[in-house]
């Protein structure tokens, strides 16, 4: 560990030991009995809402959040026991209680329920099991939670404040199918014999116009993928000009995730941002529109909303449950035509990100690409943090004071918001052992190795920021690093991916996602030969945020429609 790192690490330790032995209230939850028979393992919080105007947990958890919260974990809780909250407990904003203000609050526990896992690696390990709600832990089926109280809270107070946890959360509600959007989920073999219990993904299909009476005709498929939803691709909204009412589902260009945008610091923008549903529908249902079958894949894993579409150490074999075992039944049942240049990709943000990966590493399965702000596509640009020069994500690389905070979000005006810190301390408190189900232990645990405890070794400390350059160098050398694995295998792909890849981004992407197409990707591709990359790559100007795209969604279908007319001797 550098000088410059021990200090900070040591700076850090500082403030939160002195803010630990400060005076503070502890808050004591208990397990109600009349609620679990058995003891219970996971992580409780605790939500302290100065409005009564929702329920704390669901105010709180974010990086947007106006809600401080706190967060233990707590190993086989007995009925009746109770977990205690107090100064030494990591929290956010605040890192303590004994920072909250004293005040009237409205309070709240929380308990994300944890499942325990015999996986086929040997590793028996505790994480939160999706219910298929997309790993959002304050709102997850069978998590536990306690009523909203009213409480004086005095940090001088040696009196505890008592919560109990008497409430599961409800079952999530599935759409219902209708002529256009129907919804697949299925058990994953693959996935099952990893994680050792079943473990299922799925698909939300939007068909077109013509599907239900032309029983012979084939069609092309548009994977269009981002975070968990349940929504139609594309945003599509069922309207009275099809002589129906309702929706096809409440789902985002891109393949957003249907929670509120808050709760990801990645979600991708609203589908109205770009066109309105109704209007895409009118669009999609109309009778000279390309006919094509859109697809969003529904893959969550123990430790994010998505799986990143890759195969994991710690994740499991979901590129191969995806390809090998959803796709073609897909192609079965909805008649889909099994080529390459019949499966295109599209995806904003994570789905961004998958969009280029899945083209890159199967360029013999998928016929082109368009690939909407991803993710970041070359880690010397993760955001701003470089995983293999820098020492720390938090700061540069300088030993002299002032030495700037590093930051992971701005406004389209270039107004700092977030810093790589500030993340990192949200994520501590939302889990430890990468279990957060945030946007950096999302990607510990998609591309990173498994520890001897195995759970994902993250990439830097959450505390510290130090950079582990043994994960660093794992990120790349797996593949993950996409700039690097097309530069290292281009001989033996470019044959296949020459033409393929289509970027958009904008100039003043909100979490620097442009930094890694723009200097490093774009150039990088412009040196390959035999054959030339023949990418697309446009950058939107001035000042498009993250959500940028310079076509509307009928027009995209449209362009790959175009594509595939111009290509269908390509393999």
């Amino acid at each position: 560990m550098s000088r410059r790192t021990s200090h900070a690490s040591l700076l850090a330790a500082l403030l939160l030991g002195a803010a630990s032995f400060a005076p503070a209230q502890r808050i004591e939850i208990k397990l109600d009995p009349a609620l679990a028979n058995a003891p219970t393992t996971g992580r409780v919080f605790v939500f302290f809402s100065k409005t009564d105007a929702r329920e704390p947990r669901l105010a709180g958890g974010s990086y947007g959040g106006s809600v401080p919260f706190f967060g233990v974990d707590v190993e086989s809780l007995k009925p009746g026991a109770a977990a205690t909250i107090d100064a030494k407990t990591l929290g956010y904003p605040y890192e303590s209680l004994a920072q909250l203000p004293a005040g009237e609050y409205s309070v709240q526990a929380l308990m994300n329920v944890y499942t325990q896992f015999h996986r086929a690696d040997g590793h028996v390990i505790w994480v939160h099991n999706d219910q298929w709600e997309g790993q959002q832990f304050n709102r997850s089926p069978g998590n536990l939670v306690s009523e909203v109280v009213k409480v004086k809270y005095d940090p001088k107070s040696r009196t505890p404040i008592t919560l109990a946890l008497t409430k599961k959360l409800p079952d999530a509600t599935v759409p219902v199918d209708t002529r256009w959007v129907k919804h697949v989920k299925i058990k994953s073999e693959l996935l099952s014999k990893f994680w050792g219990a079943p473990m299922y993904i799925g698909a939300t299909v939007l068909l077109p116009k013509g599907f239900d009476t032309e029983t012979t005709r084939r069609y092309p498929a548009i994977y269009s993928q981002g975070h968990f939803g349940l929504g139609p691709p594309f945003g599509f909204t069922e309207t009275i000009a099809d002589g129906r009412s309702g929706r096809g589902g409440a789902g985002r260009a891109g393949g957003g995730r249907g929670v509120p945008a808050s709760t990801s610091p990645f979600g991708n923008a609203p589908a109205s941002a770009r066109e309105p549903g109704a209007q895409f529908a009118a669009n999609w249902m109309s009778d000279d529109f390309p006919r094509l079958v859109a697809i969003t894949w529904q893959h969550p894993t123990p430790y994010y909303d998505d799986s990143y579409a890759v195969n994991s150490v710690n994740n499991g074999p979901y590129q191969d449950a995806l390809l090998t075992e959803l796709v073609p039944l897909l192609e079965k049942q909805f008649r889909l035509i099994p080529e390459a240049n019949a499966r295109f990709l599209t995806g904003g943000s994570t789905g961004g990100w998958e969009c280029a990966a899945l083209q890159i590493q199967r360029p013999d399965f998928f016929g082109g690409s368009w690939c909407l702000y991803p993710d970041p596509v070359d880690f010397r640009r993760n955001q701003l943090v470089d995983n293999y020069a820098d020492t720390n994500a938090f700061t540069p690389n300088q030993s002299e004071p002032p030495i700037p905070e590093r930051y992971m979000m701005r406004t389209p005006e270039g107004q700092p918001q977030v810093t790589e810190r500030q993340m990192s301390q949200l994520e501590a408190v939302l889990g430890s052992h990468a279990r957060s189900g945030q946007q950096f232990d999302a990607w510990d645990a998609a591309y990173g190795p498994i520890g001897a405890d195995g759970y994902p070794v993250r990439l830097w400390d959450r505390r510290t920021g130090h950079i582990e350059k043994t994960v660093a160098a794992y990120w790349r050398d797996k593949g993950y690093d996409l700039t690097w694995n097309m530069m290292t295998n281009w001989a033996k792909i470019g044959p296949q991916l020459a033409g393929k890849i289509h970027m958009y981004v904008g100039d003043m992407d909100n979490h620097y996602l442009n930094l890694a197409i723009y200097i490093i990707m774009e150039e990088e591709a412009s040196k390959l030969t035999n054959p030339k990359a023949n990418f697309t790559f446009d950058y939107g100007r001035p000042m498009k945020p993250h959500g940028w795209q310079p076509m509307t969604n009928a027009e995209l279908v449209r362009m790959m429609e175009k594509y595939r007319a111009e290509h269908r001797t390509q393999p």
